[in-house]
């Protein structure tokens, strides 16, 4: 029952059509496939994006080699972290799954594999702390960050602030919401690692703390197929979220949008025939939550379909997502202790 509603879901998916299950095919049908088997569900924030397959295979490699796929870290650790880094972006959609998820997961035992991780970021993670985790333990707790930091931005684009209908009495949610988590597990036993990284061709390996291995892979290959989906992004664009990225603190903006207009007129004229899409790209990357139909209808006038809205939204969420995981590594120096 569970099943079916987390399906008839898909249909709430904002700006964009899901491809149902039952008429996804090629990579859609495999990524549709893998999800059933290792996550129990395709779950709307991944079928937001099957408009564009390859953009869509990427969202899954880094949420199955990351947060599924049990290595060092166990999954309870990571759901941990993933409520974190949502709690911080202020996407209380992922906030709910992913506590609901936490709260039916077995409990941490003392001294568990990075078990601090999520009080780290909690705290202020990467302002000269070092951090709760080895660097063996560092690919799968920063690939998760990284991970939630990308689907927060889809997630607040795309889809509504929670998976409860909202005129669910405040009593029911948890139990909803627990029994949602529940139905969301593994068909066949645990995921075993790198088994989606299959799904798109090899690329350079991802950035230092990933290591070497399978969330490495995943992150590399994930990377390389948005940057090449959202080649066609205008180079003002680039430039414009590029730089502003650069001089970014980290904070919100606040609740207006006067950052917004200041920063498209301080690039102009060169910004000027592609206003819609820097506009769009700027509010995924730093505000997300501010998205309006009028910027979608907008950024359609000048790109129909389904296709460039998810590979302009998911190239602007990847680019943010891998800076702040970036920050969050800091130097392997400073934040990650020897293996003992």
């Amino acid at each position: 029952m569970v099943r079916a509603v987390l399906r008839g879901s898909l249909r709430d998916i904002r700006h964009v059509r899901a491809v149902p299950p039952e008429d996804a095919q090629g990579l859609v049908a495999r990524v549709y496939a893998q999800a059933e088997r290792d996550f129990g569900v395709v779950a709307p924030p991944l079928a937001l994006h099957s408009g564009a397959p390859r953009v869509l295979a990427a969202s899954w490699l880094l949420l199955r080699e990351t947060l599924l796929v049990e290595g060092r870290v166990g999954r309870a650790v990571k759901e941990a972290v993933a409520v974190e880094v949502s709690r911080a972006n202020a996407c209380p959609y992922c906030v709910d799954i992913h506590q609901a998820t936490l709260e039916t997961s077995p409990r941490l035992s003392p001294g568990s594999p990075g078990g601090g991780a999520a009080q780290w970021i909690r705290s202020g993670a990467g302002r000269g702390e070092r951090a709760p985790f080895t660097a063996g333990e560092a690919p799968e707790i920063i690939g998760v960050a990284l991970t939630f930091h990308y689907l927060n931005r889809m997630v607040s684009v795309f889809l509504d602030e929670s998976p409860v209908p909202a005129r669910t009495p405040a009593a029911a949610r948890g139990p909803i919401l627990r029994t949602v988590a529940r139905a969301m597990r593994p068909a066949a036993g645990p995921p075993r690692p790198g088994e989606g990284n299959v799904l798109l061709p090899p690329a350079p390996p991802g950035p230092w703390w990933a290591g070497t291995g399978p969330v490495a892979d995943a992150v590399g290959r994930s990377a390389a197929a948005v940057d090449d989906a959202a080649r066609w992004v205008p180079w003002p664009v680039r430039r414009l979220l590029e730089s502003r990225l650069e001089a970014w603190d980290g904070s919100p903006p606040g609740l207006g949008r006067t950052w917004l207009e200041e920063a498209l007129a301080s690039s102009l004229p060169p910004l000027a025939e592609h206003l819609p899409a820097a506009r769009l790209a700027l509010l995924t990357a730093f505000a997300p939550y501010q998205v309006a139909e009028t910027d979608v209808t907008a950024f359609r006038e000048q790109y129909p379909g389904d296709r460039k809205l998810v590979e302009l939204t998911a190239w602007a969420s990847l680019t943010t997502a891998a800076l702040l995981a970036a920050r969050l590594a800091g130097s392997p120096a400073r934040t990650h202790r020897q293996e003992s």
